[in-house]
């Protein structure tokens, strides 16, 4: 079984990431193919894509672009959509070091109360919501809210160890670049491994995945001064405080073993029982045809101009 990862983010390993791991755990044959592989796993930082024609293409994102069926066979995210066997809904908190923790919810009293107040760690604001920018200024009239981060930083530089950081802290300011339907990214996922209370925006449905209860939610971008009175009244009630800290993180107790055996499912199903032929979804006919083709046309015109002009 040949099969080849392009598009991914930097620092990306080929050979040595999640899924080549979990692949091999599927069929220890499986061998990297970078010229004729049977299968092409794709992401969303690139367009290497288009110059494979013969295989079976698996689309990956953490981020929050919906996959494009035309282009992929089948596709890997976060949101909430159901495309008969083309789609896996698998959060990229699955992926993060610490959520197996999150079952087993431990701390001492002492140490969530005797800690700073709260922070806000981002790198930039150029994609996000300006929800995000907005509330932090908003809180801050409250109370100074701890910036270690790159953007709105006020500590002096940005910290090396996010975790290390936030751990010291009340409250984590954990809102999402954008609010969609299942986009819920690490951020609400590492305050809760350190026992940070999340200050959480986005997703619409987090309550699927989370127990709304274990958390501060910001529901909609009109009921900032009603989350900034929930959060001085915790701020200032200890026993209120622990109340809440006493939530477990989940309701339905998605342990995850089970992410990964609903994943290695879907894997199973589109490598290993059917043949590549038959695991094919995407048309090359139609109105599909002129789509893909006008998706070739404009990256071919975006090469040549950056060769132009480099």
């Amino acid at each position: 079984m040949r099969v080849y990862f392009v598009d991914f983010w930097n620092g990306f390993d080929v050979n040595d990431n999640f899924f080549i791991h979990r692949l091999r755990m599927l069929d220890p044959k499986v061998c990297l193919d970078k010229e004729h592989p049977d299968f092409l796993f794709c992401s969303s930082f690139g367009n290497s894509h288009l110059r494979y024609k013969n295989c079976i293409k698996i689309y990956f994102t953490g981020e929050n672009d919906v996959p494009d069926f035309n282009l992929y066979d089948y596709a890997i995210a976060s949101h909430s959509l159901s495309f008969g066997d083309r789609y896996l809904r698998f959060p990229l908190y699955v992926l993060y070091q610490g959520f197996d923790r999150l079952l087993d919810k431990r701390y001492e009293k002492s140490d969530v109360l005797n800690r700073k107040f709260c922070n806000f760690v981002y790198s930039n604001a150029k994609w996000a919501d300006p929800i995000r920018d907005h509330f932090f200024h908003e809180l801050s009239k409250y109370k100074k809210i701890d910036s270690g981060g790159r953007h709105l930083n006020n500590i002096g530089g940005p910290v090396a160890d996010k975790m290390t950081f936030i751990r010291d802290y009340k409250f984590t300011i954990a809102f999402e670049n954008s609010a969609l339907s299942g986009y819920t990214t690490e951020k609400i996922m590492e305050p809760m491994v350190v026992n940070s209370l999340p200050i959480y925006w986005g997703n619409p449905e987090v309550g699927l995945d989370f127990n709304e209860c274990s958390f501060v939610r910001l529901s909609d971008k009109t009921a900032i001064e009603a989350c900034i009175e929930e959060i001085i009244r915790l701020d200032t009630n200890d026993a209120y405080y622990l109340e809440k800290m006493s939530r477990p993180w989940f309701l339905s107790g998605m342990r995850p073993e089970d992410w990964l055996m609903s994943l290695d499912t879907f894997l199973r199903h589109i490598l290993i029982e059917q043949a590549p032929g038959e695991a094919r979804r995407c048309t090359e006919y139609g109105f599909t045809k002129l789509y893909r083709q006008k998706i070739h046309n404009r990256e071919k015109i975006g090469r040549l101009f950056f060769w132009k002009n480099k």
